[in-house]
């Protein structure tokens, strides 16, 4: 066991090969991208809007679709079962997202001009890091929208969860969540760098098994 540590911080401290620095150079392209991307969209249907209501959530506020006017239409259905009003300063709770990104951005950039392949394992960690962290808020805010209504709303409903990935049914409304295309750009350097680091792992000389001993002839 104590052989396969020291084989195991002796690669981390293996340099990188360039195609893999290469590798991390195109993945900061699209994180780039991502951050002026919407990263999340929701569409409310209902009979009486044949072309529904569209919402998209940016790194740093959210914008109603038909040119903005479906934010207010979409408020005003909120105010009558009792939901908070979606104001886009109560989004600043994601303003981290880009300060983030851009964190991530330099770091990549850090890693493929002089890192090694521990610089690439923390790269890695803080990349899951991120996408999880941004992810909960999101979920955390979702719910709280559908769990603080008001008792004295015109709509007496029970709280409810909207839905994070897919279709659900919300009154009269169907409401449908997917990811947009920030959601995907920032995907594709998650991939990207957890992909090099797996390969690394499974290259690394602490994955293959020792070389057994040579005896000598007597």
């Amino acid at each position: 066991m104590s052989r396969w540590l020291k084989r195991f911080y002796a690669s981390l401290a293996l340099p990188l090969a360039p195609w893999t620095r290469v590798a991390l150079v195109v993945a900061v392209i699209p994180l780039a991208l991502a951050a002026m991307a919407p990263l999340w969209t929701l569409h409310f249907a209902a009979p009486q809007y044949p072309k529904g209501l569209d919402l998209y959530v940016y790194t740093y506020t959210i914008e109603g679709g038909n040119e903005g006017n479906d934010l207010p239409e979409i408020n005003t259905l909120n105010h009558y079962v009792g939901m908070k009003k979606l104001d886009p300063a109560d989004f600043a709770e994601l303003d981290f997202i880009p300060f983030a990104i851009g964190a991530l951005f330099l770091l990549a950039l850090r890693v493929a001009a002089i890192g090694d392949v521990r610089s690439l394992i923390d790269l890695g960690v803080l990349t899951g890091y991120f996408g999880a962290f941004s992810l909960g808020r999101f979920v955390y805010m979702l719910y709280t929208y559908g769990h603080r209504l008001d008792p004295h709303a015109p709509i007496r409903m029970p709280a409810f969860m909207p839905p994070i990935l897919g279709t659900k049914e919300m009154g009269n409304f169907t409401v449908s969540s997917w990811p947009a295309e920030g959601t995907w750009l920032l995907s594709i350097f998650g991939v990207v760098v957890v992909g090099l680091v797996l390969w690394y792992f499974v290259r690394s000389p602490a994955a293959s098994p020792p070389r057994p001993r040579e005896v000598a002839p007597r």
